[in-house]
């Protein structure tokens, strides 16, 4: 019997080790257009409320492989970050943790602080992060810029791990059955050495399957609900310096840009000169030059003739 289980037991152990790479945990996301998961080899797909719970495939986005007939679901992760500028932070952070919840979303984090602009003013600011409903992402996005009285910065990442997700699927059906094998060899063992050895390898199997699993809720949820982060500043905060009508800002932009087209101005100055004007000079130089040299020749060889024939008639 022990002869037996040892064969298959390094079968096991070399199943286990050729299954995928562990994929690493991604930052928060969400999905590009509507929720969804990859459909795994088993022909399985699934899609996710905004609770993060199981739901409809309605808004799953997919494509098809070129040249095969298998369509897979496509699992893009985002991160959206947005800058404004509004009359009351507090108010406005209240208005979007509002809208999250209104949406069927969350308030991941929230702050409000007083930072202190050039003029030495104390001025509030916020930041917040929220989750909503993927295919909210974009609706989101419009009702804080509309409330906002000027948006500083907005960008929206993503990245598709589809592959990745696929690998965990593939990763997990292994696992899966070299779970199921092991439960059966064990039932079947007879030594008490052999019993044991086979469930430390089976503890570290069911380790890793809870792990993939986890790896595999975590892009799920990641999809379903997008995670947006908005920093909010007050408008004293980006106002320019002023002493009285006076704005040294404004005067200091201005010497600026002056010193900028006197430069361009000096700079355009030298390309005319070298690539247009000193080749047009020589061009005209040259041939001017050489026709007063032979018309100096000319004349003072009639010059010498001349002065070696009154010589002549002198004599």
């Amino acid at each position: 019997m022990y002869k037996r289980i040892i064969p298959i037991l390094l079968i096991l152990f070399l199943f286990a080790g050729c299954s995928p790479a562990r994929s690493a945990m991604q930052p928060e996301a969400v999905m590009e257009k509507g929720t969804g998961l990859v459909s795994g080899g088993d022909n399985r797909s699934q899609s996710f409320d905004a609770s993060g719970q199981p739901g409809s495939d309605s808004s799953l986005s997919s494509y098809s492989e070129e040249g095969s007939g298998q369509r897979l679901e496509r699992m893009v992760i985002k991160n959206a970050n947005l800058s404004i500028v509004v009359e009351n932070p507090s108010e406005s952070m209240d208005d979007i943790s509002q809208m999250a919840s209104e949406m069927g979303g969350y308030v991941v984090s929230s702050n409000l602080t007083q930072v202190r602009t050039d003029r030495g003013v104390e001025v509030p600011q916020a930041r917040i992060t929220i989750r909503v409903p993927s295919e909210n992402l974009e609706q989101a996005l419009e009702d804080i810029k509309t409330g906002a009285g000027k948006v500083l910065s907005e960008n929206v990442s993503g990245e598709d791990v589809t592959k990745e997700y696929t690998d965990l699927e593939s990763r997990l059906r292994h696992l899966n059955s070299a779970e199921e094998k092991l439960s059966q060899i064990m039932d079947e063992a007879e030594d008490t050495e052999d019993v044991l050895r086979v469930y430390n390898r089976l503890v570290e199997v069911q380790e890793e399957i809870e792990m993939v699993k986890g790896q595999m809720q975590y892009y799920e949820q990641s999809a379903a609900l997008s995670a947006i982060s908005v920093t909010i500043q007050a408008n004293e905060a980006v106002q320019p310096l002023k002493i009285g009508n006076w704005q040294p800002v404004g005067v200091a932009k201005k010497a600026i840009q002056a010193l900028i087209n006197t430069l361009q101005f000096f700079g355009d100055a030298a390309i005319w000169l070298g690539l247009f004007i000193l080749p047009v000079l020589l061009i005209i130089y040259f041939p001017i030059r050489f026709a007063w040299k032979g018309l100096k020749r000319l004349f003072g060889s009639k010059k010498s003739s001349e002065k070696d024939a009154s010589e002549q008639d002198e004599g």
